[in-house]
């Protein structure tokens, strides 16, 4: 049974660089975040990596890939892999679990 994003309410989106697929059904995904430092004034680029659900084994090391959150799937895990995209930012592919509205 599966449910569309509208049902499952408004959930979190990034979108980063797979920098590991050695799990089994997981990815690691490097997300970059930049900001204007507050006092300094000066763009600051920090990294956050966020271990996503990878059902189909879709996604490749350098693959720039979109993932959402979901509910906790492990200690570490709590996103999953919703597009592989091009890098352009067009859909490579989708993985067979994943509906988009």
């Amino acid at each position: 049974m599966s449910q569309t994003s509208t049902e499952r309410g408004h959930r979190k989106e990034r979108i980063g660089e797979v920098v590991s697929n050695k799990m089994e059904k997981t990815i690691v995904v490097k997300v970059e975040r930049r900001y204007r430092h507050p006092q300094y004034r000066k763009v600051v680029t920090s990294f956050k990596k966020l271990y996503a659900h990878d059902e189909t084994k879709l996604a490749q090391v350098g693959d720039l890939v979109r993932i959402q959150e979901t509910r906790p799937l492990s200690k570490l895990k709590a996103w999953r892999l919703v597009d592989v995209l091009n890098p352009d930012g067009s859909i490579k592919t989708q993985p067979e679990g994943s509906v988009k509205n």
